[in-house]
Order: structure tokens, then sequence, then C-alpha cells
């Protein structure tokens, strides 16, 4: 028999905020984050200068505890600190010590300073700077491995590298081990420091936006002039439980993972697939038990890149076979990488317990080449929504779908 497994807690690390109360008072007033990035005029022969990061200061933690920890790491513990606490749960809490609690965490990589060092000693034959922690901090499994020493977890650890669908792919794993049984409760999300180097990547795909002299009017997802991306850095975590675990100990339980799917394209590594990402939704809808018109709000990956927003949007289309209302994160706070399928998440889930969805912002003229969806503008939607979905895909032709339900 599957168990059924709950949100009891969360938290984000953002440029719109880190309470919920604050990304929620942000995005009713359409803040946009990006912001000009005069540090990164160094890259002459880069077009991009935009980005969205955070405002960001480590917490006293104990120097012992946090020093393998480069800065995607410590956006991640801070984000899962929080979580716990959100969740009723101490860091002391003898539960996640027994087994039975584990963590799934990723990000797109480990910490960029780190890898610097590493190339200071390959290129410039200078070792003075690899230490005990240096590959600590660099390692793709950074975050999992830290969050688990830092709370003493001994139970499953599960990382996830895959780029744009590391958070969610995170959230969607810790779901499938505790319904299966294996824990009852996870650690799950994914965070993202910011790099020059992460807008390097789309600005060489000419998939970057170049609004360098107006960088409130960018992103634009779905807009018919929308440039490119931007890049962003943050965090996000959530604490899932077993149902009755969450009820035994008297937390309270904010929303139900019902439904995630995750496959590939199989086709190619950066150009994205309508057919198997409409096969994903499909696939978490029928996890959930669910027909598409139940879905009542769609989390929209959003990247504003021609070739990520036209499939998206049709992929969509060809599943829901309506209208369906859709918004994506990325227009507040860019692309967060590894961090986005987590962040976005956790918001959409607070949004549905608001009863209010955020705008698209930017979006003045609806691409005709996008697919017949209700693509959220003004003010954004009252909406009465007991499930909705929230989806994300990678390079690599990495896709997840996860479908939450409100629990009033």
């Amino acid at each position: 028999m599957k168990r059924r497994v709950v949100v009891t807690g969360g938290s984000a690390v953002s440029a719109l905020g880190n309470e919920w109360p604050d990304i929620f008072k942000s995005l009713k007033a359409g803040k946009n984050c990006i912001r000009y990035m005069e540090e990164w005029e160094k890259y002459p022969e880069m077009n991009t200068r935009l980005a969205a990061p955070v405002d960001f200061t480590m917490p006293d933690y104990p120097r012992k505890k946090i020093r393998g920890l480069g800065r995607v790491g410590q956006l991640a513990l801070v984000c899962a600190d929080r979580a716990l606490a959100n969740a009723g749960i101490r860091a002391d809490d003898p539960e996640l010590k027994n087994g039975r609690c584990g963590v799934a965490y990723g990000s797109s990589m480990g910490s960029i300073e780190s890898l610097l060092d590493f190339y200071s000693m390959l290129v410039l034959n200078d070792v003075k700077k690899i230490t005990a922690t240096t590959y600590i901090k660099a390692m793709p499994q950074t975050c999992a491995a830290n969050l688990g020493v830092f709370f003493g977890l001994t139970g499953r650890i599960i990382t996830t590298n895959t780029a744009c669908t590391s958070g969610s792919q995170a959230i969607g794993f810790a779901y499938e081990a505790i319904r299966q049984g294996v824990q009852d409760m996870m650690i799950a999300g994914g965070a993202e420091e910011l790099s020059a180097m992460d807008a390097a990547v789309f600005d060489t795909l000419f998939a970057a936006s170049t609004k360098n002299d107006s960088p409130g009017k960018t992103p634009a997802a779905y807009d018919k002039n929308r440039d490119g991306l931007v890049v962003g850095e943050g965090a996000g975590a959530m604490i899932l439980e077993e149902y009755e675990h969450a009820q035994k100990r008297g937390a309270h339980i904010i929303a139900e993972v019902v439904g995630f799917a995750t496959n590939t394209d199989g086709t190619h590594i950066t150009q994205p697939n309508r057919a198997t990402q409409g096969i994903v939704m499909k696939l978490a809808l029928e996890d959930a038990g669910l027909n598409p018109a139940a879905i009542g709000y769609v989390n929209a990956h959003g990247t504003a890149t021609d070739t990520g927003d036209i499939a998206e949007s049709w992929a969509t289309a060809d599943v829901f076979q309506r209208p369906v209302p859709v918004s994506t994160l990325k227009s507040y706070i860019g692309h967060t990488l590894g961090a986005c399928g987590a962040i976005e998440a956790w918001v959409a889930i607070n949004m549905m317990k608001e009863k209010w969805f955020c705008p698209n912002l930017n979006l003045t003229e609806i691409d005709p080449a996008c697919g017949p969806l209700d693509y959220i503008t003004g003010s954004g939607r009252e909406i009465d929504a007991e499930y909705i979905m929230s989806n994300n895909f990678a390079f690599g032709g990495i896709n997840t779908s996860l479908v939450f339900r409100n629990i009033p």
C-alpha cells in the first residue's frame, strides 16, 4: 500500500525574500529583482550583464560544522535549517538521527571558487590554495552531503545534479522514498550560487537576455519580444513526511505531494522536446490519479527562451486541452538553475494556500508561436485550487512534473 506524503515545512533563500510573508509582499508588488552586474564588465566578450543576486549573510554556525561549505552549500544549509524550524523540528531532534530521515538535495555543480583553486594547481602549478576542504566545497554532492553531516542524518541520501531539475527531482525522489516506506521524513530541495560562468553558458547559446539598459523589463517569458533568460541564485527546501508520522507528532500539514514523474527526451542535450515534456505531465497526473481538469494552476518553467517557451507551452496545451492558468517565477528572480524547482514549488504551494497566483512579469504581447494557455498577467489571479502542478525542464533533456494538493 502506497503511503501518503505531506509537506510540513519549507523555506526559500531568494532575491524576493526569505520568509513567505516577505516573498508574498514582493510578488503582490510585482517586484523584478534583476539588476545590472557592474562586476561583470571585466568580461568584454560576454554580452549579458544581468543577474538576480541574493543579499545573503551566513549565520554564526559553529565553524567546525560549516568549514566544508562553499556559497552553494551555505545557501542550502540556511534554507534547510529554516525549513526544519518551519516544520517545528529542532536541529537536535533524535528523529533526524534514527535512520528514518534522509536528505534529497541537488545543485548544478559545487562551489565555483573551489573549482578555481584546482585551476590554480593545474594551470598555474600553484597548490597553495588546495586545502582539506577544497574538494568538499566543489564536489557535486556538496549540498546533500553537508546537510547530512550538519544535522546528523543517518537515513538515505539522494543527490540530484540535473541542472534545472535538481530541486524538483530531489522533491520527487524524496516523495517516492517516503511513499515506498523506506523513509518517514526527508529534507528535500536545491540550491545554486551565482556565477558569471553560468551567464556565459547561456550567452554562448544566444539564450541570455541582453537588455542591459533596462533590467526591469526582462526576462519576459512567453512574450513576443523576449530576448532570453537571466540567471539568479538561491535555495529552496521542503520537509516531507509520511502522513501518519506527521499527524503523530502534531505537525501542521501544509500540502500533500500526490504526483511526481521524471523522464528524458532522448533527442538533444539543449533543445527541449514537446512530446516528452507532455508525457512527463501525463505521468505525474497518472501517479496522482487525476484528470487534467483537476489542476487549477500550473507553475511553468518559463525560461523566456524561444525554444523553451514554445515547446513547454505547447506541451502543456497538449496535455490540458484548455487554457489552464500558468505563470513563471523566473520573471521575478531569474533562472536559479539547480534551485529553481525547489523555490518555485515552495512558492507555488504558498500561493495555493493564499488562493492567489502571481502574474507573468513583462508579458505584454503573447507570442503567437506559443501554445493557447491562460497566461496570468496584471495584478495576478485569485484561484481556489485544490490541485496545482509545478514543472521544470533541464539541459540533458531532463523533465520533471510535481502535483500538490491543498490541505485546508
